[in-house]
């Protein structure tokens, strides 16, 4: 409020209000939080039903105490194809 100059804490909570639902009507998206343990050796996991679009992944770092966000990759990842069996 002091940035703005405005005195009057309800006027001031009026226009937030009314700058969030000018915001959610012309946006579509219900953005939720979603947490799943995740378990070594198990690549697939179950995702909510009501899922459309994922918009990040994060990891709960245990030494920071804080979640991490994984990047999405720019470009596709380069694929080497091993022609080497192993032995």
């Amino acid at each position: 409020m002091e940035r703005t100059g405005a005195e009057s804490t309800n006027l001031a909570i009026a226009w937030i209000k009314d700058a969030i639902h000018l915001i959610q009507s012309h946006h579509n998206d219900n953005i939720g939080t979603w947490k799943t343990n995740i378990t070594k050796g198990t690549r697939d996991y179950p995702f909510p039903a009501n899922l459309i679009k994922l918009k990040s992944i994060g990891v709960f770092d245990t030494n920071d105490k804080k979640y991490k966000r994984i990047r999405r990759l720019g470009q596709q990842p380069t694929l080497l194809e091993d022609r080497d069996p192993p032995t």
